[in-house]
């Protein structure tokens, strides 16, 4: 596939075009405060900044272009209605580890068979949003009014914890991401399943693993 790239220099976008480029697909780098031009390009993908992150994929949409977004910290409703309009995907993911994904996914089934748990999330201090969009995920999935916990340091990647408490006994799941190449798993599921996904906005990379 033809894939422009906004944040392709940054430090996960740069992780993840090498992967990319490495299974075969054409990327075009566009910078952040680049003029978007995307045209002829097959998908957009941005792992940006919540500020910039909308603009982006409004300007893929308008030039007939599905998006596949990593950029949490920003609300993609209103621009999931227009790609519906156009007959366009909007993919949006709080996380593209599998393995953080599925870290949600035992948490959620954790969740039926504990009275309480609460969620610490670790951050490079880089990340704007507190919590994480994974953290939020997670609660939501969980629900009970999760308490969640954020740490902003340097020296971090992405790490989630959910802590499961009960009478005399806790639960502990955990995910590190130790690298950001991780990342790009989840991008070229998204991008492979890009065109079967209904048109509008769809959420969560969980949708796309049987």
């Amino acid at each position: 596939m033809k894939v422009a790239f906004f944040g392709a220099e940054g430090k996960a976008g740069a992780a993840v075009v090498a992967r990319l480029a490495a299974a075969g697909h054409e990327v075009r780098g566009i910078e952040i405060g680049d003029e978007p031009d995307v045209a002829g390009c097959d998908a957009a993908i941005d792992f940006t900044t919540p500020e910039a992150a909308p603009q982006n994929v409004r300007a893929a949409l308008e030039q007939g272009v599905s998006c596949v977004v990593g950029t949490t910290g920003w609300d993609p409703a209103e621009l999931g209605a227009f790609a519906s309009e156009k007959g366009l995907r909007l993919f949006v993911a709080p996380n593209f580890s599998i393995g953080a994904v599925l870290m949600m996914r035992f948490a959620r089934e954790a969740a039926e068979h504990f009275p309480r748990a609460e969620i610490v999330e670790l951050h490079n201090e880089a990340k704007k949003d507190a919590p994480s969009g994974t953290a939020k995920a997670t609660a939501e999935a969980i629900g009970g009014n999760t308490v969640v916990h954020s740490v902003r340091l340097p020296g971090l990647v992405a790490h989630q914890e959910v802590i499961f408490g009960g009478e005399g006994q806790l639960l502990t799941i955990r995910h590190d991401t130790t690298g950001r190449e991780s990342f790009a798993d989840g991008v070229l599921l998204a991008l492979a399943k890009l065109d079967e996904l209904p048109p509008g906005l769809t959420v969560g990379l969980d949708t796309l693993l049987s």
